[in-house]
Order: structure tokens, then C-alpha cells, then sequence
């Protein structure tokens, strides 16, 4: 909403609730001129009991001799009544005057009236003691004569005279109304004044104090419709804004044919600059690459933090995103200076192409993730996602459940490769491979699960089934065969692994010896430092440890030569096409040279023919690995092989080279 857009709706707002609150301040107004009346009234009608009261005891009650007013009245008393109503007359003070006995009759009138009619309520009242005041009319009620006249106060009370006073009568009296109505009534004008000067004062304060508050609402309304969708520390937009605003950039796609990338960044190790300098300046430095990403981006296109340190991009009709994701991922690479300290930082993103990649948002979303994923374990920076990466689709998170009750239920099964010395085609050790029998998917290899399970805690019990049988299963076959068992990185993490591993060994009965440990170089990369110190404690115990697929990691030979390894595997991707590949040839022959150096035992995997197991000899491995032996076999199989000599024809050593392990 603009800003135009946005005052003509406040104004419109406050206009409506104005009007609105205008509303009760015109009732109350209304109420309080009401009780004003009222109370005006009362005035009257007290200031009219006044006047009777004085004109009673001034100049009626003298003018009586104390006998009831029923027996009649002297002459004396007349002349004094008629002198009272002359010189009252004469300044109109009052309208009229009369005299009743205790029972009601009126037995004096100064103008004749009421002497033949009936009793009032009133003068009975008044004859009880009580003082009865009202307003009316002159000649207002039913036994008056002559034409209804002005506005009067009516009031009776009654009248005592004597020695000792004694009641003696009732005072009948009509004073004008008018000069009454009048003091009232200008005193009235002044509270209409100040009420409505009051009220209009109170309105105004009102109204203010609503304008006030209502911006300040409206202020903090924007505010919390910011943070609604904009991330508080680095003011990007939020998971939420930044799914709809993909969800819009993919149906604009989805209509003009126009390419968007959807991108997802997460700062590798970003945790390490946490713990050293302080989540404070961790929030620093988030903010400072925030703005960078936000500054390296067109106008069209978005950035938003989606929580932590991960980021979230859409690049709009854009052709070469891979490079747009690169120049993205070296600006985060530049230093970030905190307080003097230059601080880098590196990223893995991974990608999407709407609408090649999908047109589901969620779905699209889903696919970076993983892709930025796999970018962060092979270390390569920008990916875009590839279905062949993706294991975590609705079927397999249910597989990762089955596989809960499959380790329960026995339907997991092993599979035995055996490992040949090139020297005599001897086999001394065969590597276990799991399988699982599915009751509904049949029997499932390694990769269709494993890599579901390695990210997730049940890797352990996977990890402690597979060992716990495979050394119970080897043993069976033949005692002195060694078993390999690969242990996942989440394993290593595992301060009680070794322990658990020497337990398991001691409840079997089966020597250390003859268990031997595979672990990959990301495996130890993952924690150097907790990888060294279970190793070591593995070893220590007398478990041998195998570095698997070696050659594919980043692992140094500092490093190396510090870990307590007894062999090297070298990766089958180098030992396939070595005959073919001079480079990889190289590798081979350098890894084997490295090994026998750091006085390790040099195996290559993935050897599927005799010139190849030839090359592999010929470059100085100790062991060979491969289908050229046997695939993958189960435990009947293996021992029917090995009685067979299966090796031994496999591979014949009469050019056998002498063997330089150890």
C-alpha cells in the first residue's frame, strides 16, 4: 500500500470514528441538560417553600390570634389578612392568597376563589404537617374560576399562632413563577454554557488523544506487519515472505516462459564463529553478509534469511543463474572485519530452475534444500539439484520408519565380499554389506536406505546390528577370518562407540584382531579431532582401522600419518580405469608408494578384470576387491567360495608380485 493510498484510508478512519464518538458526547450532553432542568426545578421550588415559609411567619401567623381557623376568622384578623394582601398585591409578589382550616376548607381567600369547592389533597396534607409545593398555573385547578393565568409556585404548609403555638390552619399560597424561572434560568444558561464549552473541550481532547493513539497504533500495526515478514536482525524478508514471493516469481515463470532461480545458501562452519567470538558478533557478521547479498542482487530480485545461517535467493528471468550463484557466494567469501578481527566465511548454495526443475513451490524449495546439501558434503560451492542426489522423497522417509521394526524383525541380511592378497590369492578378510529383505520391495541394496538412515540417530543401532552379526556370521564360517564393518561418521561422534564395539566383541568371544573398522576421509572430517580419539581407542583395543575410498577426500598427511591406521583403500573410481587413464594410473601408484611408506596394507576396490587386477599388481597394491573375485555373496555362498578356492582361480599367481605390506 502507498503512501497516499495509506493516509486517505486514515483519514477516512479517523473521520468515521470521530463521528462515531461524537455520538455518546451528544447523550451525555443531552443527559446532564436534563438533570440541569431538573435540578433548575428543584431550585424553584425550594426558593418558592422559602417564600411561603416567611411570608407565613412573617405576616400571616402574627396577624392570627391562635384560635382554629374552623370557628372563624375576627375582623381584627381580616383587616390584618386583607392590609397583608394589599401590600403584596401592590408589588406582585404574590398571586394569590388563601386560608383553610385543619380539615381542607378554605375560610379566607384574598380574591373569593375556592370557598365553595372542593377539599385539596394537598391542604389535607399540608394540615398533617407536611409542605406541599408544585408547579402550575393560576386558576389551573378543577374548583378555580376565571382564565387559566401565569406560571405559579403552589405551596401549603401549615400554620401555628397562640401562646403556646398550636396549629391552628393551612397556608394556601401562588407566588409567581416568573422572577423565579428567571433567577433559575440564567443560572441555567451559565451551566449550558460551561456544559457545552466542557463537553465540546472534553471532545477535542478526545478526539486528540484518539489521533494520537490511533498513529501510534498504526505505527506499531506497520511494525509488526514488517516483522511479520522481515527477519529482525537483518531486516531481510522472512521463510514466509520469501515462499510467497517464490510462489508469485514461479507462476510468472509458469505464464511467460521466463527462467527463476530459487537458491538456498548456508554458511559452512558458521557454528565455529559462534563459539569463538560470541553469538553477539555472530549476529555482526550475519548482518554484514545480509546486506552484502542484498546489495549484489537486481531489484527484481529477492533475498531473505529463512533462519540461522541460511539464506534464501530467487534470481528473476535469469540466464546464467550458476554464475549469478557464484559471484553471490564470493561476496559472502570476503572478509567480514569485526572490531579489527577479519573474519571469512564460505557458503554452499544449491539450486533450482523453475519451471525445469518443478512448479510446486514447496516442491522446488524441497529440491534446493538438497541440493545445497549435497554442495556442502562434496564441497563444491554452487550445485543445482539432480534427482540421482535426492533420497528423501515420501517413500523413503516411510522406508526410515520400516527399517525401526526391520532391525527388530530380522530382515536384515549380510553380504560378504572377500578381499584377496595379490601375493598368494589368499583371503584372510572379507567386508560386510548390508541388505535388507523387504516384505514388500523384496530385497534392497545398501544405497536405497543408507543414505536415509546415516543423518538420522538410528545409523547407531544399524551400525550395531551389522557388527554384532557380522563377526558372529564370519566366525562361523571360518575363525580366522577378518570382517570389515563401515562405520558412518555419526558413529565417530559417538564418545561411547569404542566401548560399545570392545563390548560387543568381549560378549561374543571374538579377538579384537578379527573385526576391522572402515571409515571414509569425510568421516573424519566431519570431527578431526573426536575421530582421532576413538580410533585410537579402537585401536588400542586391537581393532584394525581401514580408510576407505581414500583418494576422494581432503584428508592431509600430517594428518594422515598421526591416526592409527592400518590400511588404505584406494577408491575404485581410480583403480577401474587406471589402464585407460594414465593420471589415475599415477594416483594409484602414488597412494600404494604413500602407504607402504606409513607402513599401512594398500587395497584397491572395484577390480572386474584381469587386466586391471594385473595394472593393480603391477602398481604394488597388497589386496584386490571386485566382482573379478565374487560379488557380494551371503553367508552360505561365502563358504561354499571359499572351499571352492574361488580366489585362487580368480586370480592365478604365478606372475605373483612378492607382497611389500605389512
Amino acid at each position: 500500500m502507498d503512501s497516499a493510498r495509506r493516509f486517505r484510508t486514515t483519514r477516512r478512519v479517523f473521520v468515521t470514528y470521530a463521528a462515531i464518538s461524537l455520538v455518546p458526547v451528544l447523550a451525555l450532553g443531552a443527559v446532564l441538560a436534563m438533570t440541569y432542568r431538573s435540578e433548575a426545578q428543584r431550585r424553584g421550588l425550594a426558593e418558592g417553600r422559602s417564600e411561603a415559609a416567611l411570608v407565613a411567619h412573617v405576616a400571616v401567623e402574627p396577624a392570627l390570634d391562635g384560635r382554629p381557623l374552623g370557628a372563624g376568622l375576627s375582623d381584627t384578623e381580616l383587616a390584618a389578612l386583607h392590609s397583608i394582601v394589599r401590600d403584596d398585591r401592590s408589588d406582585h409578589s404574590i398571586l394569590r392568597l388563601r386560608l383553610r382550616d385543619l380539615s381542607g376548607r378554605v375560610v379566607f381567600a384574598d380574591d373569593g376563589s375556592g370557598l365553595t369547592g372542593e377539599l385539596d389533597d394537598e391542604a389535607v396534607d399540608a394540615a398533617h404537617g407536611e409542605i406541599v409545593t408544585k408547579l402550575t398555573r393560576l386558576n389551573n385547578d378543577a374548583n378555580d374560576t376565571g382564565p387559566r393565568g401565569v406560571s405559579a409556585v403552589e405551596a401549603y404548609r401549615l400554620l401555628t399562632a397562640g401562646l403556646p403555638a398550636r396549629p391552628v390552619g393551612v397556608l394556601e399560597l401562588y407566588l409567581p413563577y416568573t422572577p423565579i424561572r428567571h433567577d433559575v434560568t440564567s443560572g441555567l444558561r451559565g451551566l449550558y454554557r460551561d456544559l457545552a464549552l466542557g463537553l465540546t473541550l472534553l471532545y477535542l481532547a478526545a478526539a486528540a488523544i484518539s489521533f494520537l493513539v490511533s498513529r501510534g497504533l498504526r505505527r506499531q500495526l506497520a511494525v509488526n506487519e514488517f516483522l511479520a515478514k522481515h527477519d529482525p536482525l537483518t531486516e531481510l524478508p522472512n521463510r514466509a515472505l520469501f515462499h510467497a514471493r517464490a510462489a508469485k516469481a514461479v507462476a510468472v515463470a509458469r505464464v511467460t516462459g521466463a527462467r527463476t532461480a530459487i537458491g538456498i545458501v548456508d554458511l559452512d562452519r558458521f557454528k565455529e564463529v559462534n563459539d569463538t567470538l560470541g553469538h553477539h558478533n555472530g549476529d555482526r557478521v550475519l548482518t554484514a553478509l545480509a546486506g552484502r547479498l542484498a546489495d549484489g542482487v537486481r531489484p527484481q530480485d529477492t533475498v531473505a534469511r529463512l533462519g540461522g545461517d541460511e539464506f534464501g535467493v530467487i534470481l528473476c528471468d535469469v540466464d546464467d543463474t550458476e554464475s549469478a550463484l557464484h559471484r553471490l557466494r564470493d561476496l559472502i567469501d570476503c572478509e567480514v572485519d569485526i572490531d579489527g578481527l577479519p573474519i571469512s566465511v564460505e557458503a554452499s548454495i544449491g539450486f533450482v530452475v523453475a519451471p525445469d526443475d518443478g512448479e510446486d513451490v514447496d516442491e522446488l524449495l524441497q529440491r534446493a534444500d538438497v541440493a545445497m546439501y549435497v554442495a556442502k558434503s562434496q564441497h563444491v560451492g554452487v550445485l543445482r539439484y539432480d534427482p540421482r542426489d535426492d533420497h528423501y522423497d515420501a517413500v523413503n522417509l516411510e522406508l526410515i520408519a520400516q527399517l525401526r521394526h526391520a532391525i527388530d524383525d530380522d530382515q536384515l541380511v549380510l553380504h560378504y565380499q572377500p578381499k584377496v592378497s595379490m601375493h598368494d590369492g589368499h583371503v584372510d578378510a572379507v567386508e560386510a554389506l548390508v541388505r535388507w529383505q523387504h516384505p514388500t520391495h523384496g530385497l534392497l541394496p545398501p544405497d536405497a536406505f543408507l543414505p536415509l538412515v546415516e543423518p538420522t540417530d538410528l545409523i547407531d543401532r544399524l551400525t550395531d546390528w551389522v557388527l554384532a552379526h557380522a563377526v558372529q556370521e564370519v566366525n562361523r564360517i571360518d575363525p580366522a577370518l577378518a570382517v570389515a564393518v563401515n562405520v558412518s561418521a555419526r558413529n565417530l561422534v559417538r564418545r561411547d562407540f569404542a566401548a560399545r564395539v570392545v563390548a560387543t566383541l568381549d560378549r561374543l568371544g571374538v579377538p579384537p584382531a578379527r573385526l576391522i573398522v572402515e571409515i571414509t576421509e569425510t568421516a573424519l572430517l566431519t570431527d578431526p579431532a573426536g575421530a582421532a580419539h576413538i580410533l585410537g581407542e579402537l585401536s588400542a583395543a586391537g581393532v584394525r582401522v581401514s580408510l576407505d575410498d581414500f583418494g576422494q577426500g581432503q584428508t592431509s598427511l600430517g594428518y594422515l600419518s598421526a591416526l592409527p591406521i592400518h590400511e588404505l583403500k584406494i577408491d575404485k573410481s581410480f583403480v577401474c580405469d587406471l589402464l585407460t587413464n594414465a593420471g589415475h594410473a599415477a594416483i594409484v601408484r602414488s597412494i600404494a608408494d604413500l602407504g607402504h611408506n606409513l607402513g599401512l596394507r594398500v587395497v584397491g576396490e572395484g577390480v572386474e578384470t584381469a587386466e586391471v587386477l594385473e595394472g593393480l599388481r603391477q602398481a604394488g597394491a597388497d589386496v584386490a576387491q571386485g566382482y573379478l573375485f565374487a560379488r557380494p555373496l551371503p553367508p552360505a555362498d561365502l563358504q561354499q567360495w571359499l572351499l571352492d578356492g574361488g580366489a585362487r582361480r580368480a586370480a592365478p599367481a604365478a606372475r605373483a608380485l612378492p607382497s611389500r605390506g605389512v
